[in-house]
């Protein structure tokens, strides 16, 4: 057989396995890291909500049970939408197209406020501006940062209200989520564990679209979670 055939031959039948580019790793790593946060925001939420309506089924089921029925209801309702997330992600993670609608955003932030306020923490909900189409990546980012934010103030702020600012700037969006609680608590100056995790979640959701993201006691009194997104940005 001549060499030259030969060497077609072997080309033909050896498969060379080359390590991916760099461009395809960056990219599964950003997936992963998106589908992370999403979890993440789903999952805390959901358990942080669920936690404190279980408390006051507990506490009043003796004394006034139409209260814990009450309690009981809206965990059913809160259990529920986690599950369709959760399903709607994993249908997300199983494709082979990379999905630009949202699984949430925030024509759903009444829906989101009305679940806080059902689980102890009075929400209000102001839109300043005239209200329009926001990239997909942009109007997940913030409403994810808004359910993070709320949930924190759930879980560690010690906050009585809060609310949801939405303000639509010409080439901005502005989102702030103010409470009347405390904050993280800290010990020996570091937070407690797991309450730093949620900010900067939320502030690397931020600088993904070239943003900036702010958290910190407010002059007036409680904690502001502030952030600002050019709506021109895609993912």
């Amino acid at each position: 057989m001549p060499s030259s055939l030969q060497e077609t031959t072997d080309l033909s039948t050896t498969s060379v396995i080359e390590p991916p580019p760099e461009a395809v790793r960056r990219y599964v790593d950003a997936e992963r890291l998106h589908m992370a946060r999403e979890l993440h925001d789903i999952v805390a939420y959901s358990f942080a909500t669920i936690s404190l309506q279980a408390g006051v089924a507990a506490h009043v089921a003796d004394d006034r049970p139409e209260q814990a029925a009450e309690a009981l209801r809206n965990i059913q309702e809160i259990s529920g939408e986690a599950a369709r997330e959760l399903r709607a992600l994993l249908g997300v993670m199983r494709s082979t197209q990379r999905s630009e609608t949202p699984l949430h955003g925030l024509a759903r932030l009444d829906t989101l406020a009305a679940t806080t306020t059902g689980a102890g923490l009075p929400t209000r909900v102001v839109v300043s501006g005239p209200a329009r189409s926001l990239p997909p990546a942009v109007d997940r980012a913030a409403y994810r940062i808004a359910q993070e934010a709320l949930t924190n103030a759930l879980r560690h702020a010690g906050a009585e209200s809060a609310v949801v600012t939405v303000r639509y700037e010409p080439e901005r969006l502005v989102l702030e989520v103010l409470d009347n609680g405390h904050g993280p608590q800290r010990s020996h100056g570091q937070p407690q564990p797991g309450s730093g995790h949620g900010i900067n979640g939320m502030r690397e959701r931020a600088l993904a679209l070239g943003g900036q993201l702010d958290a910190g006691p407010h002059s007036a009194g409680g904690f502001r979670v502030r952030v600002s997104i050019p709506i021109g940005v895609q993912a």
